[in-house]
């Protein structure tokens, strides 16, 4: 059985803003009309995060999938709560961590995989500007590099 992975979202800026420190993959629960906007690629979780309610479910907030054009009045709302599906094992290390002061869980990216949606969280630590500053400098200076090469 082969894997067939479409990458649907990606959220970019979590590299930058946070170290990413442990991954994990999460199924969505889902409504009909939400999949098909998915596999349509319309989903943004750029500024989206994981909620934890009490080391017992986890939840993707602010995450926003459009609606579903032929879906009509059995739509679904583009903002709502999306439940994620993973072991309790998982959510209780989630939860041990954000409790920790400075960690957070992160979307990564959203993908289809053998149909079915699924996504990527990080739990992550948030950066400071040092370390953005140090990033946007190595970015830079392999370009450079990239770009001299390319001139010989």
């Amino acid at each position: 059985m082969g894997e067939d992975v479409k990458i649907v979202a990606t959220n970019r800026k979590a590299g930058f803003e946070y170290f990413l420190l442990e991954r994990f993959e999460a199924g969505l629960a889902l409504q009909g009309s939400e999949i098909k906007s998915i596999r349509a690629g319309q989903m943004s979780i750029v500024e989206s995060y994981v909620d934890i309610e009490d080391g017992r479910n986890a939840w993707l907030v602010e995450s926003n999938i459009a609606p579903y054009a032929q879906a009509n009045r059995f739509n679904h709302d583009p903002k709502r709560k999306r439940r994620l599906l993973l072991h309790k094992k998982q959510i209780r290390e989630m939860w041990e961590a954000v409790k920790q002061k400075g960690m957070t869980v992160v979307p990564t990216k959203v993908y289809l995989k053998d149909g079915r949606a699924k996504i990527e969280i990080a739990l992550a630590r948030g950066k400071k500007a040092f370390d953005k500053r140090a990033a946007i400098a190595k970015r830079d200076m392999a370009r450079e590099q990239d770009r001299e090469g390319r001139v010989r």
